[in-house]
C-alpha cells in the first residue's frame, strides 16, 4: 500500500481502510490463526516514508536492510497458484542517525511488464502455467505450448557480483538494481556468459570477493550439476559475469531425474553439493506445456534414492573419489561448512521428507480454522543437523566412526566402498515444535570457519512465528516471540570492531495479519536476544523470502 504524507494519523486511517477491504476471519477452530493477509497483493511505496521508533536505535547502524519476496498475486482475472509465483516486490529499511525510513518497489522485470500489459498471466512461474493467448490462431497457440521459456521474476534474494547488487531467482536471469533507490537497472542472462541454464539465489563469497554458485546445464549428454566461479574483478570490459567459469561438472545419479537444490555448502577449500531425493523429471518438464502442468508438477519426492554428498576442491575442480551417503532428507538452506582435522563439517537445515513445497500453494496459505490446521500438520519441519565428511579415508581403510570428538556425527565405511553418514542434531527440546529455517550466521567473519551461533526463524505455524538463536555447542536456544506477529529471516549486523562472534544486532521485519497491530523493523541485541528497538511502519507487506544488509557507503 502506498502511503502519502507525513501524518501518522492519516496513514493509520488508510491502513485501517485497507484491512476493511481485505477483511478475513481470524477465528480458528483449532487454535491456528488465519494468515491470509500475509499473502495478499499490495501496492508499492515508491517514496520513503518515516517510521515510529520505540526504544533507541544505535547510531552506529548505518545502511539498508533489503528484503525480497512476492508482492502481487494476480493480473486481471488470472491468479497465481503458489506463494513462490508472486511478482517480486523489493523492500528497503534505511537506517541512519537513529531513524528509519521505508520504501518498496516492484521489480520491473519483463515478466511483470508483459503480465501488466496483457492484464493476465502470460509468463509461467514455479507453480502457475500461463495459458496461450485466446486471441491467437489455433496454430500459434499450438506452437506456443512447445516453447520452454524462463521467467525473470527475481523474487528470491539479493546477490552480489563484482560489487554490484542483483535480485535473483533460480532461472538463467538475474536483474541489477540500485540498492539506494530500488530502481530496476539491467537484466543479465547467465547463458550468455557460461554454459548453464540457471543459478541458485544463494551464492557463497570468498573474502576477496570471488563468488561461487551452482547451476544446471541441459544438453545431449543429459543434465549436469555445475559449480561456477565468478572472479571479483576482470581486466576485460567489466560486464557482470565476465570471467565466469565452470569449475567442475557433476553427473547426476539419474541423468533425466536430477536433484532439485536451492543452496550448497562451501568450506575454505571445498564445495559440498547435496544431491537429495527431491527430483526434477526432465521429460515432464519438457512436455509440461503440452500436459498443462507447471514447473512444480515435474518435481517428486523419491526417498528410496537416499541423499548423496559430493565434495569438490573449489580451486582445482577435482571431485573427491569417495562418495558420502545418508538416509533421505530434503534441504533448502545450508548453515555453514568448515574444515577440521581432515574432515568437512557440514551444517544444514533438514526435513525428513520433501513434500513441503507443495503445501505452500496460495489456496492452502489462505485457509482458516480446521482446514488450515490440517495443512499445518502435513508440513515437515526443518531442523539444524551436522554431518561430518572425513576426507582422508583410504580406499581399503576399515570403518570410521565419530571422526571428531566434539560431535556425535558418524561416518562409516561400507563394503561397497561408500561412506555412510549419520547426523547430530544441533538443537535441544526448545525447537521440537517449531524447527528452524532461514538460517543465518555472522557470515562476514565465520563463513567457512568453526562457529558457535546460529540464528533463524521458528516455524510452529506455516510461516516464521519466532526468532531463534542457537548455540551449536550447548544446543540451547534463545527465543523472541510475540503472539500474532510473524518475523522474517534474521540478518546479523556486527558491531564496528567487534571481537566476539555474537557482538552485533539482529534485524528482522515483523509482519502481522491483525489490523490493530503494525508491521515493524525489529532490532535485537544478538548476544542476549533482547529487544533494542523497533521501527513501526503503517504499510501492509506480504511475507517474503531473503535479503541482506547493505552498509552505508562512506
Amino acid at each position: 500500500m502506498r502511503v502519502l504524507g507525513n501524518s501518522w494519523t492519516l496513514r493509520a486511517t488508510i491502513l485501517k481502510k485497507c484491512y476493511v477491504r481485505q477483511r478475513v476471519s481470524f477465528s480458528s477452530q483449532a487454535g491456528v490463526e488465519c494468515i491470509a493477509p500475509l499473502f495478499q497483493t499490495v501496492a508499492e511505496t515508491p517514496q520513503p516514508v518515516p517510521t515510529k521508533i520505540t526504544g533507541t536505535i544505535p547510531k552506529w547502524i548505518r545502511g539498508s536492510l533489503l528484503r525480497n519476496g512476492p508482492g502481487r498475486f494476480e493480473f486481471g482475472n488470472d491468479k497465481y497458484n503458489h506463494w513462490f509465483d508472486g511478482m517480486a516486490l523489493m523492500h528497503s529499511f534505511k537506517i541512519e542517525n537513529g531513524s528509519v525510513t521505508y520504501l518498496s518497489k516492484f521489480l520491473q522485470s519483463d515478466s511483470y511488464a508483459k503480465n501488466k500489459d496483457a492484464n493476465r498471466i502470460v509468463v509461467s512461474e514455479f507453480g502457475t502455467l500461463a495459458m496461450p493467448d485466446p486471441c491467437k490462431s489455433v496454430y500459434d497457440r499450438f506452437v506456443s505450448k512447445f516453447k520452454l521459456t524462463s521467467t525473470d521474476n527475481c523474487s528470491v534474494n539479493y546477490v552480489l557480483y563484482k560489487g554490484d547488487y542483483y535480485v535473483s531467482t533460480e532461472t538463467n536471469f538475474m536483474i541489477k538494481v540500485d540498492p539506494e533507490t530500488l530502481n530496476t537497472l539491467e537484466k543479465v542472462d547467465w547463458s550468455k556468459f557460461i554454459a548453464v541454464n540457471g543459478a541458485t539465489a544463494h551464492p557463497h563469497y570468498d573474502p576477496d570477493g570471488t563468488t561461487y554458485n551452482m547451476g544446471n546445464s541441459y544438453g545431449k549428454d543429459g543434465t549436469r550439476y555445475n559449480i561456477i566461479r565468478v572472479p571479483s574483478q576482470t581486466s576485460s570490459s567489466g560486464e557482470t559475469l565476465d570471467g565466469a567459469q565452470v569449475v567442475c561438472s557433476i553427473e547426476p545419479e539419474k541423468k533425466m531425474k536430477p536433484a532439485y537444490y536451492h543452496s550448497f555448502g562451501m568450506s575454505e577449500n571445498y564445495i559440498v553439493f547435496v544431491e537429495q531425493p527431491l527430483r526434477l523429471n526432465i521429460m515432464k518438464l519438457l512436455f509440461s506445456q503440452v500436459q498443462g502442468k507447471s514447473f512444480s508438477g515435474s518435481m517428486s519426492w523419491e526417498p528410496e534414492l537416499n541423499t548423496v554428498f559430493h565434495v569438490i576442491n573449489k580451486h582445482s575442480g577435482m571431485k573427491h573419489p569417495v562418495t558420502f551417503h545418508t538416509k533421505a532428507f530434503a534441504t533448502f538452506h545450508q548453515i555453514n561448512a568448515f574444515e577440521d582435522q581432515g574432515c568437512i563439517v557440514l551444517d544444514l537445515c533438514c526435513q525428513d521428507d520433501g513434500e513441503a513445497v507443495g503445501m505452500f500453494e496460495l489456496q492452502n496459505l489462505r485457509k482458516s480454522g480446521q482446514a488450515l490446521n490440517e495443512i499445518y500438520k502435513q508440513v515437515s519441519k526443518a531442523y539444524p543437523r551436522r554431518f561430518v565428511l572425513p576426507l582422508d579415508i583410504k580406499a581399503k581403510e576399515d570403518a570410521v566412526t565419530q571422526p571428531l570428538n566434539y560431535t556425535t556425527a558418524t561416518a562409516a565405511k561400507k563394503a561397497d566402498g561408500k561412506v555412510w553418514c549419520s547426523h547430530e542434531n544441533l538443537h535441544d527440546h526448545t525447537l521440537d515444535l517449531c524447527g528452524l529455517e532461514f538460517p543465518q550466521i555472522n557470515y562476514a567473519k565465520y563463513n567457512t570457519k568453526k562457529y558457535r551461533f546460529l540464528y533463524g526463524c521458528g516455524f510452529q505455524h506455516l510461516v516464521g512465528d519466532s526468532l531463534l538463536k542457537v548455540d551449536v555447542e550447548t544446543k540451547k536456544a534463545k527465543v523472541w516471540k510475540e503472539e500474532g506477529l510473524y518475523p522474517s529471516e534474521p540478518i546479523f549486523v556486527p558491531y564496528p570492531d567487534s571481537v566476539e562472534e555474537d557482538d552485533g544486532v539482529i534485524l528482522s521485519v515483523v509482519l502481522t495479519p491483525h489490523q490493530d497491530k503494525n508491521t515493524f523493523l525489529l532490532i535485537l541485541d544478538a548476544k542476549d536476544f533482547t529487544e533494542v528497538a523497533r521501527a513501526e511502519v503503517l504499510v501492509q507487506m506480504p511475507y517474503g523470502f531473503h535479503g541482506m544488509f547493505v552498509p552505508q557507503r562512506t
